[in-house]
C-alpha cells in the first residue's frame, strides 16, 4: 500500500493540507501578537510562515564547514548540556550561559518540539534555530522580557529572514510602554541591524564547543556586538538575593513605566 501524502515524516510531526496550514499561520499570528508568552503559538508561527525560507537556511549551512557538520551530527540542546555547561569557570561563555539559564529557571527540555515542518531536515534547522536561542541572549547580553525578546527578534530578522521574527518586532512592541518603545526603535533596532549585519552566521557556530572559551573572546572571535546597556526597569535584576545594580545610559534612554515580563521565547 502506497505511503498517504500526509503520512507524519518524524515522532512530532503533524502533517496539514495547504488550507489546514493557512488556517493555523492566520490563527496562530492573531493568538501570538494577543499572547506572546504563549510559547506554542509562537512556535506554529515560525513553522507556518517561514518554511519556504529554510532551504535557503540550510544551504547557507552547508556552505560553511561548521554549519555543515551541525547539519550532519545534528546536536541537541538539552537539560543535559545545561550541565554540562555548568562546570566551567566564571569568565567563559559556558559558565555565563548556565548562569542564565539558572537564574531565569528556564530548562532546555521546555522548548517547543517542532511539528509542520514537512521535511525531516528542515524540522531540524527551525529546531536548532530555536534551541540556540538562549546562547543568542547570553552573547549579545539581552534580558528576556518583552523589550529584549523584541531586540532580539530583530537582530534575527537580519540574519534569518524569517517572517516570524519581523512580525514580532512589528507586533509585540506594542506592548511596551510609548517610552519604551521609543527607545526599542530609537537605539536597539538600529542596533539590531548593525549587529546581525556583522556578526557571523549565527546558524553555522557550534555552541557546544565553545563552552570553555571565554566569552569576551568568543565575541570578538565572531564580530558580536552586544547590546547597548538598558535603563534600570528594563534590566534583569539577578537570582533572589543577589541583584546587583545596573548602569544608567545616558539621559536618551531614561526609564519610564515598566514594559511586561514574558517568559523566553523563541
Amino acid at each position: 500500500m502506497a505511503p498517504s501524502r500526509y503520512a507524519p515524516l518524524y515522532p512530532t510531526h503533524i502533517p496539514l493540507n495547504p488550507l489546514q496550514k493557512g488556517a493555523l499561520a492566520v490563527l496562530s499570528c492573531v493568538g501570538a501578537l494577543w499572547r506572546p508568552a504563549r510559547a506554542d503559538l509562537v512556535a506554529a508561527v515560525g513553522e507556518t510562515t517561514g518554511e519556504w525560507l529554510l532551504p535557503y537556511i540550510r544551504d547557507r549551512m552547508k556552505r560553511d564547514p561548521v554549519g555543515r557538520r551541525i547539519l550532519e551530527e545534528r546536536p541537541r540542546v538539552t537539560d543535559e548540556t545545561m550541565a554540562s555547561s555548568a562546570g566551567h569557570p566564571p569568565g567563559t561563555f559556558g559558565h555565563a550561559y548556565a548562569a542564565f539559564m539558572g537564574d531565569r529557571r528556564f530548562h532546555a527540555n521546555d522548548r517547543t518540539p517542532v511539528r509542520f515542518i514537512d521535511d525531516e531536515e528542515l524540522a531540524y534547522v527551525i529546531a536548532r534555530s530555536r534551541e540556540v536561542h538562549d546562547f543568542w541572549h547570553v552573547l549579545f547580553d539581552l534580558h528576556t522580557n518583552v523589550f529584549g525578546e523584541v531586540a532580539l527578534k530583530g537582530l534575527e530578522f537580519v540574519q534569518t529572514g524569517l517572517p516570524m521574527t519581523g512580525l514580532a518586532v512589528v507586533g509585540a512592541q506594542y506592548k511596551l510602554s510609548p517610552q519604551d518603545r521609543e527607545l526599542l526603535q530609537k537605539h536597539y533596532l538600529p542596533w539590531a541591524l548593525r549587529a546581525g549585519g556583522r556578526c557571523h552566521d549565527l546558524m553555522s557556530i557550534y555552541y557546544e564547543e565553545h563552552f570553555g572559551d571565554d566569552l569576551e573572546e568568543l565575541r570578538r572571535r565572531f564580530r558580536i556586538i552586544p547590546a547597548p546597556p538598558p535603563p534600570q526597569h528594563l534590566a534583569f535584576k539577578g537570582a533572589p538575593g543577589q541583584q546587583k545594580p545596573q548602569p544608567q545610559p545616558q539621559a536618551a534612554l531614561a526609564p519610564s513605566t515598566p514594559s511586561p515580563a514574558s517568559p523566553n521565547q523563541a
